[in-house]
């Protein structure tokens, strides 16, 4: 598996992975019927840069990387992981997170940040914390889940 830098080019391959995530509605806290142009704002245009790994030409997964907050905050950023349904259960998820760290560093960052992971996201929770992401923070019944209803949302955090 490779991680590289996406290129604009790369959304027709990353749209798929994105609309089968959000169109979910169980992880991500975006619009569920979220335009593809509105996704690729969000997603490859607005972060500080986007990649995405794959094994043998074919995208198995992506992430973004920004900064958290402006001003005294800058130096905490944030990111959000998406993987192809195919790919899940692989290590696709773990190989980005750990890259995204390493790049986080490289730019200049000393923290990161994941502010919105939903509660009953098991299997994200028990990757970030076995990457040394800490829980701390709870939003009480800030996640509305479309099978389980109001759910708790987590504030993860970890000093790079």
């Amino acid at each position: 598996m490779v991680i590289r830098e996406a290129t604009t080019s790369d959304w027709e391959a990353i749209w798929p992975i994105f609309h089968q995530v959000v169109s979910l509605g169980d992880t991500y806290g975006f619009d569920i019927d979220l335009s593809k142009p509105k996704a690729k704002q969000l997603w490859l245009d607005t972060p500080r840069k986007t990649f995405v790994i794959e094994d043998n030409h074919q995208i198995l997964g992506t992430y973004y990387l920004k900064a958290n907050q402006a001003g005294p905050g800058s130096h905490v950023c944030n990111c959000g992981y998406m993987v192809s349904e195919s790919a899940r259960g692989k290590g696709v998820a773990a190989k980005m997170c750990e890259h995204s760290q390493a790049m986080a560093l490289s730019l200049g960052y000393k923290a990161m940040q994941f502010n919105f992971v939903a509660s009953s996201n098991e299997s994200a929770l028990y990757l970030w914390t076995k990457l040394g992401f800490e829980t701390v923070g709870r939003l009480p019944k800030a996640f509305k889940h479309p099978l389980k209803g109001f759910i708790d949302a987590l504030v993860m955090y970890k000093w790079l």
